[in-house]
Parts: structure tokens; C-alpha cells; sequence
């Protein structure tokens, strides 16, 4: 079984936003939503720290206590802030972390058994990188672009994931689809052992991840499997001050 005290959750977390400038400070019931992501990372993770590359953002941490470091403004994805971060706070801890857990900082009410369930995919040495999966609930899910699908093997690793409904259903209207396949979503969150992260973030971009803007693809096409295990819960991530709205019901 994994050594709890190896492993770190990281949530990346930048003010700069195109849809809602300053979301990781937007209010939440009393609470920066910053804090929520924290919260709820630290009921499955002992050791958490917010990656930023924002004053207010450290700042905001700081003033609740939680643990906090500074990285580079130009970083253009959260697994490479979190390559920069896992260095950062093993100096601050004076501490090696094996497996680092990559957490969306706009979903302030994350699922801790869903943190649990990506930990546990290192219980097996061979885990080099994990991510959730779920099963799709409407055929608007299966074609929206915004919803990425994966399709699996039978040891429970990913072959491919894609924005297109994938796998096609032959010989069926697409309005059927759902009925003939179970077609599985991916969910944003991420493990990884150390030493992968680190070689996976000094890749150079692949034709896969730059023809779909999925990171993952990079990682495929380089030979690093992905264990993928099932959650029953969806992800609900804040873009817009709307779906900040519709979230809390005003």
C-alpha cells in the first residue's frame, strides 16, 4: 500500500481567467472557492498545497491557513505547474513525495472518495499515471466537445480519449447510441509518480494533444499507460460566474 506521507495533492490555481477573471477568489457560501478545493482535498490527502502565480491568490491561502507556493506565470497547463510545485513544497516540507495528485482548482465540492480511489490506483508499483472515468448519463454528454470520452482496455487503461463520441457505433442512429455502448467520460483529475510528471512536462507537444488540445494524448503517444479507475460522481467545475449561480441555486 502507498505510504500516505508520499503523497502530495496539488491544486493549481491562476487568477487570469477569459470567462471569470479572479474564480479562485469568487465567494462561496462565506469561502474563497480556493479554500473549498483545499478543504475538501484534505479529508483524502494529508499533505496539500495550492500552486499559484498570483499575490492575491497566495495571499488568500495564506490568510486561511493553508499551504501555499509561488510558480512561474508561464506555465500553460496545470500538470506543469504542478511539476515546478511538487519541488517547491518537497524544499518547504523537507520531504520526497512518490505520487502527486494534480486537483482542479475550480471545483470546490470535489469528492474526497474520488481522491482516495485515484490514490489506491498506487497501491500497484506499475501505476505511472491514474485518472477517473464515468459512465455517460445522456446522449448530450456522448457529443459534446466540452465532455471528453475515453475508451479503455481490459486491464483498466486508457487507449485513447477524445472530444468526438468515441467509440462509433456502427449501423445504429447516433440518437441510439447510448442504448448499444457504455461510453465513458473522463474526469479531470490526475496521479502520477514523481519521476513521470517530471519527464512527461519536458515533452514537447504532440500531433495528437495539438489536433484535439487534450495533454493526455502527449503522454499516450510517448508509451506512459493510464490506469483509469470508475467514479459514480461527475465533476461540476466553476468557468463562468453562471455556473457559479446555477451551483449555488440563486
Amino acid at each position: 500500500m502507498i505510504d500516505a506521507r508520499k503523497v502530495i495533492g496539488i491544486i493549481p490555481s491562476r487568477y487570469a481567467s477569459t470567462r471569470f477573471p479572479g474564480k479562485s477568489l469568487a465567494d462561496i457560501r462565506g469561502k474563497p472557492m480556493i479554500r473549498r478545493v483545499y478543504e475538501q482535498a484534505s479529508k483524502a490527502i494529508e499533505t496539500v498545497f495550492v500552486a499559484t502565480d498570483d499575490e492575491r491568490i497566495f495571499t488568500a491561502v495564506k490568510d486561511f491557513g493553508g499551504r501555499v507556493v509561488m510558480t512561474s506565470p508561464v506555465h500553460t497547463s496545470g500538470t506543469d505547474r504542478c511539476a515546478e510545485a511538487v519541488l517547491l513544497a518537497e524544499r518547504e516540507c523537507g520531504a520526497d513525495f512518490n505520487v502527486i495528485m494534480n486537483i482542479q482548482g475550480d471545483e470546490p465540492f470535489i469528492e474526497p472518495r474520488q481522491l482516495e480511489l485515484l490514490t489506491e490506483c498506487f497501491d500497484d508499483p506499475g501505476t505511472q499515471i491514474a485518472t477517473l472515468i464515468k459512465a455517460a448519463d445522456s446522449i448530450e454528454e456522448i457529443f459534446d466537445p466540452n465532455r471528453p470520452k475515453v475508451v479503455i482496455n481490459a486491464k483498466q487503461e486508457a487507449l485513447y480519449f477524445s472530444r468526438s463520441p468515441i467509440p462509433f457505433i456502427r449501423g445504429r442512429e447516433s440518437v441510439n447510441w447510448a442504448e448499444s455502448h457504455t461510453f465513458y467520460l473522463h474526469i479531470g483529475l490526475y496521479g502520477y509518480r514523481k519521476e513521470v510528471l517530471l519527464h512527461i512536462t519536458s515533452l514537447p507537444q504532440s500531433s495528437l494533444e495539438l489536433a484535439e488540445s487534450l495533454e493526455q494524448l502527449r503522454w499516450i503517444e510517448n508509451g506512459y499507460r493510464i490506469t483509469v479507475r470508475t467514479t459514480t460522481h461527475d465533476s461540476f467545475g466553476i468557468d463562468t460566474p453562471e455556473d457559479l449561480s446555477r451551483l449555488l441555486g440563486v
